[in-house]
């Protein structure tokens, strides 16, 4: 009877061990800025793309060079908008990809803008970490007041994008690592949208 008390509480250790590997695998795909709340459907919530269908905000950042670069200079061109950090490692998988989609589409005017959100790890540190990821698209920094974090409905996760159309309207919005079809498949989108309705102001 001790025995099998005992392999019966080493089988609930065991199954509990493994459910945690697992959930720790699953969470490995994004990084989460914001402590669990209780309930699964508030998490939902947090992570909804709540940008989905509206205009894209505007913003004028300084890029490593130290030079002024603003979403309205992208007017009338498809964009992606990649909110990512030196820390985040899912960030570091997709830049890579990133940039060769980039050239791919770039006869389409596609283009993509990426914003370091983290201002303190400095200028230095942020271009080592696109340097080697080997991306060559804008990277700009934002400011340490996290307004334009804040403008696109704060950001729950990293990495985040939001998919902006000719006409300046998020089409999609990510959070976390995703595919990198389905990346693609949101690059597509996004340059097939806007494209009947001519060129709007962003």
């Amino acid at each position: 009877m001790v025995v099998g008390i005992a392999l019966l509480l080493w089988a609930g250790w065991h199954n509990l061990r493994e459910r945690k590997l697992a959930m720790q695998k699953a969470r490995e795909n994004q990084v989460v800025l914001i402590p669990d709340k209780a309930g699964a459907a508030e998490g939902e919530d947090d992570l909804a793309p709540k940008m989905r269908g509206k205009k894209a905000p505007n913003f004028t950042l300084t890029n490593l060079d130290g030079k002024k670069v603003s979403l309205a200079d992208y007017k009338g061109r498809p964009v992606l908008i990649n909110f990512w950090a030196t820390w985040c490692g899912p960030c570091k998988v997709e830049m890579p990809w990133f940039e060769q989609l980039r050239n791919q589409y770039a006869s389409q005017g596609f283009e993509i803008l990426g914003l370091a959100d983290d201002a303190d790890a400095g200028k230095d540190a942020i271009s080592k970490v696109a340097q080697k990821s080997g991306v060559t698209y804008p990277i700009l920094l934002t400011d340490a007041d996290g307004k334009v974090q804040q403008s696109y409905g704060g950001l729950d996760v990293l990495p985040m994008s939001f998919y902006v159309d000719r006409n300046g309207v998020i089409v999609e919005q990510t959070a976390g690592l995703g595919s990198k079809d389905m990346i693609e498949a949101n690059i597509k989108k996004t340059i097939a949208s806007g494209t009947e309705t001519g060129v709007g102001g962003l």
